[in-house]
């Protein structure tokens, strides 16, 4: 006899991990006074036994094989319907199949076994060469209860199995994750950093307006990068860990916080005009380079997105319930249906050649936000578009 494709070993498999399955077996031929049960799985090609219990010597075993179109079973399969036989040579519609004849038996109880899916699994049978009452409404309940319950138990173990296969999914994505933070972390900050060490030097060094010019690219893309790393850093520690973190400090000094990101900002656009309002009238409990690193963004996308002639306004203030912070720059408005996706990652409006990013700096600051137990808002119009922060004074 050849082995079962593995497709049907592991539905006898599965039949051999459900505990309650022999003791069925026993029960439906104690209950009858028939001599052999089984659990069979039927295909389109295959009648395999799953599990069975002989008493009559009729010789299968699991992983036992029929010829399909030798088997009743093959017709339930088609039309689904239990198949019961008290005597099969008192049977009208029996007494010459060739299956009876065949295999020999006189009594007869087959009820499919149906997945939750609706799938067809096989049947849960019984047969013995004397003829028994089986046709009852006692017995043949309790076929259909117990072919249930196979099916109960099959669909938990495909849940565990499809349980066990997305943790060893969520494994592997964990050590992608890991390798992904360590690559952003480490191997592209090192020559990111020579990058930005180089065009330091090189400013030092040589004052020609075209090796001035050409530091200022090098100075401004790698900042740039930077930024990139820091978000990309975020997204992956976040959205695929546990979200980002934040270490408050109880009177966190916000403005020379901000006042700190702002300056590096005049650094990298030494040539645009940011005016700043602070009034901060009450301590902030914070995580200052969360803060930081939110205005950074903010701050980027607002030089970016306007005007070189133009002004980013920049205001943030303090009282005793919340502390804001208002980033405010002129340019085109931003469309009802893009402000809806905005805060989503890799999200981005209208994207200018000279503008490329990740769209995940807003998102970023979003989840700085949340994690700050405030909220991030963005107003938008033809004159102004204002992203504004607002997170409870203490926490």
């Amino acid at each position: 006899m050849k082995n079962p494709p593995l497709n049907i070993l592991s539905d006898i498999d599965a039949i051999s991990k459900i505990p309650a399955v022999a003791n069925i077996l026993e029960i439906v031929c104690q209950s009858t006074g028939m001599g052999f049960s089984a659990v069979a799985r039927v295909t389109t090609e295959k009648w395999v036994a799953c599990a069975t219990h002989d008493q009559i010597n009729f010789g299968l075993v699991p992983g036992g094989e029929l010829v399909l179109e030798t088997t009743i079973c093959n017709e339930i399969r088609e039309h689904q319907n239990a198949v019961v036989i008290d005597h099969v040579a008192e049977s009208e519609k029996f007494a010459h199949h060739h299956t009876p004849l065949m295999y020999g038996f006189q009594s007869y109880i087959s009820v499919p076994i149906t997945l939750k899916s609706g799938e067809f699994f096989g049947t849960l049978c019984a047969i013995d060469p004397s003829p028994h009452k089986v046709d009852t409404p006692q017995t043949i309940g309790m076929f259909t209860m117990f072919a249930d319950l196979i099916a109960f138990h099959l669909d938990a173990l495909d849940q565990v199995n499809k349980s066990e296969k997305r943790l060893q999914e969520e494994l592997v994505i964990a050590q992608l994750r890991e390798q992904f933070i360590a690559i952003l972390g480490h191997d592209l900050r090192n020559p990111l950093n020579a990058i930005s060490n180089s065009s330091q030097l090189l400013a030092r060094l040589d004052q020609e307006e075209r090796v001035q010019r050409l530091v200022d690219v090098i100075k401004n893309s790698s900042f740039r990068m930077n930024g990139l790393i820091e978000n990309m850093l975020d997204f992956a520690s976040g959205r695929l860990g546990g979200g980002i973190t934040i270490t408050r400090t109880p009177d966190e000094d916000l403005e020379k916080v901000l006042t700190q990101v702002i300056e590096e900002m005049k650094v990298v656009y030494p040539n645009r005009a940011i005016k700043t309002t602070f009034n901060f009238d009450y301590p902030v409990n914070a995580d200052g380079k969360r803060v930081a690193q939110l205005l950074s963004n903010l701050l980027g996308n607002a030089l970016s997105y306007s005007a070189n002639g133009s002004v980013v306004e920049i205001s943030a203030g303090s009282n005793e319930a919340e502390f804001n912070l208002c980033v405010a720059n002129s340019g085109k408005q931003i469309p009802d249906a893009t402000i809806e996706r905005l805060f989503q990652p890799f999200s981005r409006g209208e994207v200018e050649p000279n503008k490329q990013g990740l769209g995940l700096g807003l998102y970023i600051a979003s989840e700085i936000a949340n994690a700050h137990g405030g909220t991030l808002n963005v107003s938008s119009n033809s004159e102004k578009t204002c992203f504004t922060l607002s997170i409870p004074t203490e926490r």
